[in-house]
């Protein structure tokens, strides 16, 4: 079996956080099999992370990379994160529709169906894929943007994020805990600027988050629409 730090190497050098040697050694000895090889381990490990909230205890090493302290500070013109951020995503906005259009599409994908132009779609059951993404059931319709986000790092440090090129798999359909590396962004006055050059989706959900996020989004938007009636 792979040793615990080659599998934090090959984590490291993927762009993700250092992991606890805790749940490391958990998750190494939690899988069946003393001749694991490296590939099936760390393709494990990459796969618990995505689908984990980054802010649990003893999820991370002290030591691992997070977002610098104050980024989100407005007063700052611009300024480049040097180094890769596993973030997660607590809250997307598309830009380009009108509030009345948001609580739709919110209301569609909660009915299990999908946007095709001006038709709803009835999404077609898929297969669980890589990540806990599906597949056989595409998501049409939904591109639009852009799209600003809420960004979360494991030290629970907050920022939003903005589309300046669209990227892919960001949409109003993405999951609440999707998680994205961030490679060297750049960040003018407090706002990530996403392009698919420095913005990577990796997938990812978490459920708690993203019914209670479903629930208040609709109602946010709701008392919107009614404060100006």
């Amino acid at each position: 079996m792979a040793s615990l730090p080659a599998v934090t190497d090959g984590l490291l050098a993927a762009g993700f956080p250092r992991p606890s040697s805790q749940w490391l050694s958990s998750l190494i000895s939690g899988v069946r099999g003393s001749n694991t090889p490296q590939t099936v381990l760390l393709a494990t490990a990459k796969h618990r992370l995505v689908l984990l909230d980054l802010t649990t205890p003893s999820l991370l090493d002290a030591s691992a990379v997070s977002l610098p302290p104050s980024l989100s500070e407005p007063a700052v013109k611009e300024r480049k994160v040097a180094q890769s951020v596993l973030v997660q995503v607590l809250a997307v906005e598309d830009m380009s529709k009108s509030r009345w259009e948001q609580i739709e599409l919110i209301e569609a994908m909660e009915r299990g169906e999908k946007t095709k132009g001006r038709e709803i779609i009835r999404d077609v059951p898929g297969e669980e894929g890589e990540n806990g993404v599906r597949v056989g059931a595409p998501l049409v319709g939904l591109k639009g943007g852009p799209h600003k986000l809420l960004l979360e790092d494991w030290k629970g440090q907050r920022v939003y994020g903005m589309e300046i090129v669209g990227v892919p798999k960001v949409d109003l359909g993405m999951s609440i805990g999707t998680k994205i590396l961030l490679k060297g962004v750049t960040v003018a006055r407090g706002m990530v600027l996403l392009e698919p050059a420095t913005t990577v989706v990796l997938g990812g959900k978490i459920d708690a988050l993203h019914e209670v996020w479903i629930k208040d989004r609709k109602k946010i938007l709701k008392e919107a629409i009614e404060s100006i009636q």
